[in-house]
């Protein structure tokens, strides 16, 4: 595996969980590391952490003119973007259908979804114009084993490997590559938003934050020729 010197990469997420550890271990590679989420507190100290060659941009996904800022701010502070990480994802304790009303619906979709979209179109021109690029986008296991995660978190899971896919379809003569990680439970804060809560033996079994972030620095780490459509990363112990 080769490292990120010089490189810059955006993580979109990166105030918590899979997108904090995941910034922390770009920034460990040697790239200069764009954090971006809602929570500036957050962020702020995640940059404190990392230390030189961040830059911290509070960013709603749901807003185009948020996300087409984050874009821009990046080109002024290091002029190029490698790798795009969107780690954004939420869900819901009123999850089942007979609960899910049609604004926790839309919600949901323009969280995991619309914004992973938003993301993907700002970025596309610079990556266009540079001739290369990398998107990892973070769906669930849920993808290819149904559970009861909630059928708007399912929904908008399996559409970004449509997005992914389509994406790269599109713009693989410019160089563009897309990835889709499919983690399955992973101890983070969005287990807390289960209606109801996990055993702690299973949650002993879980995958951690790090683990996640391995495996989008091994799809990071790979020379331009080289493509992981798709890595499904399961707990072994469930």
């Amino acid at each position: 595996m080769s490292d990120l010197q010089d490189q810059v990469a955006v993580v979109v997420g990166s105030s918590s969980g899979m997108g904090r550890a995941t910034a922390i271990g770009l920034a460990d590679r040697g790239a200069k590391v764009v954090l971006a989420a809602r929570r500036r507190d957050k962020l702020e100290e995640l940059a404190s952490e990392i230390g030189t060659n961040t830059l911290v941009c509070v960013v709603d996904v749901e807003d185009t003119e948020q996300v087409e800022a984050l874009i821009r701010s990046t080109l002024d502070a290091f002029g190029r973007i490698d790798i795009l990480v969107y780690a954004t994802g939420t869900n819901i304790p009123e999850r089942s259908l007979q609960d899910l009303s049609y604004e926790t619906w839309n919600m949901m979709i323009n969280t995991n979804l619309t914004g992973a979209f938003y993301c993907t179109k700002a970025v596309l021109p610079v990556m266009r114009q540079q001739q290369a690029g990398l998107i990892i986008y973070l769906s669930s296991g849920c993808v290819q084993s149904p559970d009861m995660s909630g059928v708007s978190y399912q929904a908008t899971k399996c559409g970004m490997s449509g997005l992914a896919h389509g994406t790269f379809k599109e713009e693989q003569e410019n160089g563009v590559r897309t990835t889709v990680i499919f983690p399955g439970l992973c101890d983070t804060p969005l287990v807390f938003k289960r209606p109801t809560p996990t055993p702690p033996e299973v949650m002993a079994k879980a995958l951690q934050p790090q683990d996640v972030a391995d495996a989008c620095l091994f799809v990071a780490t790979l020379p331009e020729r080289a493509r992981v459509p798709e890595l499904v990363l399961l707990p072994a112990g469930l």
